[in-house]
């Protein structure tokens, strides 16, 4: 096996801790081939043999992994943790997608294959992002019907207005998996787009951290109750797994990283 000697993307494990049986990752989404490039500061990294967790399943062999680098940080990858921390709303997704940062892309490709999506726009902030990706033209890789759904333009999340109706917004244009203030920015974005339904990367592990600062479980009720206060149309919930996945995710990723003034992890309730 070999790993690179760059920065590993997110979830990655050293060779030492490979666990008996190991199982390859295998995913049923559409994931495009990337080729190598660089624009500006960006450029598309490429990785053999990865040991990675998911965002809620186990340790797998990944053999093939591409990256998204810009200098020693990986914002996006092909990796387990990545691509399972996004399908939910990709698996919902209908009518008109908005995404906020456009990354690798693979979340806007993987919607527009879908047959209940109409369009998808891709809002980006950095021109570098851009021009990589109309090099790259992952549009090509798809059927000339989807091929047709997708537009990218140039804007701040926190301040882009759509001019049509958005049936789904999801906003990924943050480095850290958790952050401080990120339920607070989506509302901002919330406010100014007024989707009908959204999902924010990481929108699980804010869940658990709101649920916890609130002294609630992460049972069906306590996960009910944090997301009314949040005052968004999340999709996922209603999903019969969700709270597990919430529980797997959050055992996985949240390593301590608590809201301030957590004096600790939300009860976790026992799986039904």
């Amino acid at each position: 096996m070999t790993l690179s000697s760059t920065a590993c993307p997110p979830g990655a494990l050293p060779l030492t801790a490979i666990p008996p049986g190991l199982e390859p990752f295998t995913f049923d989404l559409f994931v495009p081939v990337y080729r190598p490039l660089q624009s500006g500061a960006w450029r598309i990294h490429h990785g053999r043999n990865l040991l990675a967790q998911g965002y809620w399943s186990p340790t797998r062999l990944v053999p093939s992994v591409t990256a998204l680098v810009r200098g020693d940080h990986t914002w996006m990858s092909t990796t387990p943790i990545e691509l399972e921390s996004q399908e939910t709303g990709v698996r919902l997704a209908a009518g008109h997608v908005v995404v906020f940062g456009l990354g690798m892309g693979w979340s806007a490709v993987a919607s527009a294959l879908r047959p209940e999506v109409t369009a998808v726009t891709v809002v980006e902030i950095d021109p570098e992002v851009i021009a990589l990706h109309r090099e790259l033209d992952l549009a090509a890789q798809l059927p000339p019907e989807a091929r047709a759904k997708i537009r990218i333009v140039e804007g701040d999340a926190l301040a882009w207005r759509p001019e049509r109706p958005v049936d789904l917004l999801m906003p990924d244009i943050w480095l850290p998996l958790v952050s401080d203030d990120r339920v607070a920015e989506v509302r901002r974005m919330q406010a100014n787009v007024q989707a009908a339904n959204l999902y924010f990367w990481g929108q699980e592990l804010e869940i658990a951290r709101h649920a916890a600062a609130a002294g609630r479980a992460l049972d069906e009720g306590g996960i009910r109750d944090t997301i009314a206060a949040f005052e968004l149309p999340l999709v996922g919930p209603a999903l019969p797994d969700y709270p597990e996945k919430i529980r797997q995710a959050t055992t996985r990723h949240m390593r301590g990283r608590w809201l301030p003034g957590t004096a600790g992890p939300a009860p976790v309730a026992a799986a039904s």
